[in-house]
């Protein structure tokens, strides 16, 4: 399955909200706009919303601590989400998830988690609840490397396979699990052969291709929405900035600035997927018109947010307890 020319301009569009998004927020957290922590997903793009274009805004997804771009590439409010992180009223948890758990049922985001591999086990969840119901809905677990290695990993794609639940698992391998790099802490480095323990199929793809995440995605949309099962999907991927935005690792570099700089420079899918789009009869004015729509989106969403209230604090205990009818 392909994507269409809508759906080309659409995945530029996506990426580069991802981009503009992070690097003024960014900006925000260096003014102490925001609190907390800034995992950046800067050079990840490509992976997140050629996997998340396959889906309906009625699928449901799950996403990580390094989760701002996750969102913007299923389709949520970009306004919302930065008053979000500067735990404003009018954020899309109403100030109260922050960085790391925006949720949005609007568009199927059910949770993101601050925990490692936290995620996964809800994913295989909603995905049973969709068997259980017997539609057709399908769950798009995001997960980096690190969480290759977690419990909840093994335990929940066990199960998935078991009963053949409509779930894609998709690692974001950016291959660094902190300052740890894949080769350091897998046995076995490629993580798709992990799969085959399950009993389900592992496939590796170019994550910074948002066309291959794509169509990597959408076969497997087609395959658990026709009740084959689980799959679990690999896109190598590579974060541009720290771990943590502003954190300073001690010791000796585990990257180079020569490798850094080497991503940026020949592996930005930003860049690469204009270029593609250039090469495909797209216009230069049409994707400067993109572009400047983006960043008036951005200006707009800051706005926004800096202008939203702060939550009252008689409301502090609003949200946390659900009395069953």
């Amino acid at each position: 399955m392909q994507m269409n020319g809508d759906q080309q301009l659409e995945a530029y569009r996506r990426m580069l909200r991802i981009r503009r998004f992070e690097e003024e927020a960014m900006r925000q957290f260096s003014r102490n706009k925001i609190p907390g922590f800034f995992h950046s997903s800067v050079g990840q793009e490509a992976a997140i919303v050629g996997a998340c274009l396959a889906l309906r805004d009625d699928d449901a997804m799950t996403g990580t601590h390094r989760s701002h771009g996750h969102p913007i590439g299923k389709g949520a409010r970009l306004d919302a989400l930065m008053a979000e992180l500067m735990g404003k009223q009018g954020g899309i948890c109403k100030g109260r998830g922050g960085s790391m758990h925006f949720a949005d049922n609007s568009v199927g985001i059910i949770s993101e988690s601050g925990i490692v591999g936290g995620g996964i086990p809800l994913a295989t969840g909603c995905a049973f609840s969709a068997s259980v119901r017997g539609v057709d809905q399908v769950t798009l677990c995001f997960f980096g490397d690190g969480a290759v290695n977690e419990g909840t990993f093994h335990e929940s794609l066990n199960m998935a396979s078991l009963w053949k639940l409509p779930a894609i698992y998709l690692c974001e391998n950016n291959g660094y699990a902190i300052v740890t790099s894949v080769e350091q802490s897998h046995a076995q480095p490629d993580i798709a052969l992990r799969a085959a323990g399950y009993g389900m199929p592992g496939v590796t793809i170019d994550g910074q291709d948002v066309t291959a995440v794509f169509e990597a995605t959408a076969q497997a949309v087609a395959r658990a929405r026709a009740g084959e099962g689980p799959i679990l999907i690999v896109a190598n991927t590579y974060r541009f900035d720290e771990h943590n935005y502003g954190l300073l690792v001690p010791g000796q570099p585990y990257r180079s600035v020569a490798e850094i700089e080497a991503h940026k420079r020949d592996r930005d899918p930003i860049l690469l997927y204009r270029a593609v789009l250039l090469e495909e009869g797209v216009s230069e004015k049409t994707l400067r018109e993109i572009e400047e729509e983006v960043t008036e989106h951005i200006k707009k969403a800051v706005k926004f947010a800096l202008n939203s209230p702060m939550p009252e604090t008689e409301t502090f205990s609003d949200y946390m307890f659900n009395t069953p009818i």
